[in-house]
């Protein structure tokens, strides 16, 4: 999947991210992967599961799809949901209700967006790395986003502690005060990803968020990275906007799915966070 980083960014970021911190990196139990290969090639998909989260997919053929939901019925495992390039995860969802007759609905609708040449923000304040003083502002941020981004909480201390070892977390501040925050991916085949972005509801409306995405988006490029790339939450065009601004394109669709899943709330206000 490394031949192909930017496509399949979650999964390969996720994939490093196990290799570097283990394979319960994202819960207790231990992620689950798998590649599918056809009669004669190398591995053509492939996926990674981190429970409770939903199962993550790589481009795929259908035929790819079809075997690998036979695998996992046939091992037992039920995830949650789905997540991938929108026609994928449609065909694998369709697959598993048509087996399992469990229900499905889309969860959230992401446009991947790729970085042309970053255009600086003129927002007053400065970017700076986070220390380990930062600590428990970034988990107490980290957990505000969360709230108003997923379902399902996540025990973050040892997330938090990994990116600001590899300098993965990027402050905004303003008059020495941090008012918004930027995370960058590991780079995995000369790609990093951006996520999460949050700015706290006090701080919202100033430009602190795309002025935190353009720096630690230059410093992506800065540190050798052949490709940049960030996620945008379909239900906020104003995250959506934003990236456009600071120099970002839209590449393509992706959908989280849930499985048998109550419906979502209705968002106010988010942030843009993957």
């Amino acid at each position: 999947m490394k031949s192909r980083p930017v496509e399949n960014t979650v999964l390969v970021t996720v994939v490093e991210s196990l290799r570097a911190r283990g394979l319960t990196a994202y819960g207790d139990a231990p992620a689950v992967l798998g590649s599918w290969m056809p009669a004669a090639g190398c591995a053509a998909a492939a996926f990674v599961h981190t429970p409770p989260f939903p199962l993550l997919l790589s481009v795929m053929p259908g035929q790819a799809v079809g075997e690998l939901v036979e695998a996992l019925i046939a091992d037992g495992r039920r995830p949650p949901g789905v997540t991938a390039r929108r026609e994928v995860a449609e065909d694998f969802a369709t697959r598993w209700h048509a087996v399992t007759g469990v229900d499905f609905e889309v969860w959230e609708r992401r446009r991947l967006y790729r970085l042309g040449d970053v255009r600086p923000s003129a927002t007053p304040g400065r970017a700076r790395l986070a220390r380990p003083a930062d600590r428990d502002l970034l988990l107490a941020w980290y957990r505000a986003a969360e709230r108003e981004m997923r379902e399902r909480p996540g025990d973050h201390g040892a997330a938090v502690d990994d990116r600001i070892e590899y300098g993965g977390v990027t402050l905004w501040e303003r008059d020495g005060v941090p008012v918004s925050l930027a995370g960058r991916t590991r780079m995995v085949a000369g790609m990093v990803r951006i996520a999460p972005v949050y700015t706290p509801p006090e701080h919202r409306f100033h430009g602190y968020g795309g002025a935190v995405t353009a720096a630690v988006s230059q410093a992506a490029i800065d540190a050798g990275a052949e490709e940049v790339v960030v996620f945008a939450d379909l239900a906020n065009p104003g995250s959506n906007a934003i990236y456009q601004r600071i120099g970002y394109q839209p590449l393509d669709d992706y959908l989280v799915i849930s499985f048998g899943a109550p419906r979502r709330p209705t968002r106010t206000g988010s942030p843009s966070a993957v």
